[in-house]
């Protein structure tokens, strides 16, 4: 029998990429006593372009991972993932008695979105895979059904932030187009539907205006583990500070250059861990 979760463990988190690191950051500032392992499916990104039953099958594999490592909490750092695979992964993690819970990004944007909002007009700026699954929809209108909701699937945004290449006015005009659905809805509140896109708030923010507000992941995932971890007693009796480490699919020491930008903190060592192919794998709804 799996045991049940030790306060000790570290915390899971994952997505494509370095994107995720910016709610990891989030989780250090929130939670430093906590020890985190964060997967970066380097060698698969992006997510956004991935069919849901891929996603599902990543999803169980680096969820896998995470528990072989002892985790005691998942957090799915990803949108697209969160969009497509939440409940699967969620039931996968359950079957194997290991009594840990999955938390995904798109829940707590959305609310946060929702309480944020005075004109009731929300935009979503995601990944095609996000957009198309209808997540923010359902969240955001179970939180309040009389917002009126903008999406726009935006396929190179995640790109711009992946490579860590300097900001071109090619980029400046490909943000320019995604942003003006959003501009002309007259939003006051955006949600930056995958967890790159901070990377490029600054210029999102001065496209879109100084009067609307933008929503990322980390502040609202970071309550959330908060409150899961108290709910099951399982904060760290760690009064020092906690550890971080780094797994990732793909290029070890280009993923440490990059992601080092994304969490404004030391990287340290990023270890590579070698995944069976999935990219062709149907995981049924």
């Amino acid at each position: 029998m799996p045991t049940a979760p030790q306060s000790t463990a570290p915390i899971g988190v994952f997505d494509s990429g370095v994107g995720g690191l910016t709610v990891l950051h989030e989780l250090l500032v929130a939670l430093p006593q906590e020890d985190f392992l964060y997967v970066g499916d380097s060698a698969r990104f992006p997510y956004g372009d991935r069919t849901p039953a891929q996603l599902r099958a990543f999803s169980r594999q680096i969820a896998d991972v995470l528990l072989e490592r002892g985790a005691k909490l998942i957090v799915v750092a990803c949108n697209s993932a969160t969009s497509s695979a939440l409940q699967d992964l969620t039931a996968h993690v359950a079957h194997s008695g290991c009594g840990v819970d999955v938390i995904g990004v798109v829940g707590p944007e959305s609310n946060l979105a929702v309480a944020q909002t005075r004109s009731g007009r929300i935009g979503v700026l995601a990944t095609p895979a996000t957009v198309a699954s209808g997540a923010y929809e359902r969240a955001v209108l179970a939180a309040d059904p009389l917002v009126k909701l903008t999406s726009v699937a935006c396929p190179q945004l995640a790109r711009i932030s992946q490579d860590g290449a300097p900001i071109t006015e090619a980029d400046v005009d490909l943000a320019r187009m995604y942003c003006a659905p959003l501009r002309e809805a007259h939003v006051d509140t955006a949600i930056l539907g995958c967890t790159h896109y901070p990377f490029v708030g600054a210029l999102l923010q001065r496209l879109l205006g100084p009067q609307v507000a933008l929503i990322t992941s980390g502040t609202a995932i970071a309550r959330r583990v908060q409150h899961a971890l108290s709910t099951r007693e399982l904060i760290t009796p760690r009064t020092g500070e906690g550890s971080y480490s780094f797994l990732c699919t793909g290029d070890a020491d280009a993923f440490a250059e990059v992601g080092s930008r994304f969490l404004q903190l030391p990287m340290g060592a990023v270890d590579h861990v070698e995944l069976a192919d999935a990219s062709t794998s149907e995981v049924p709804a």
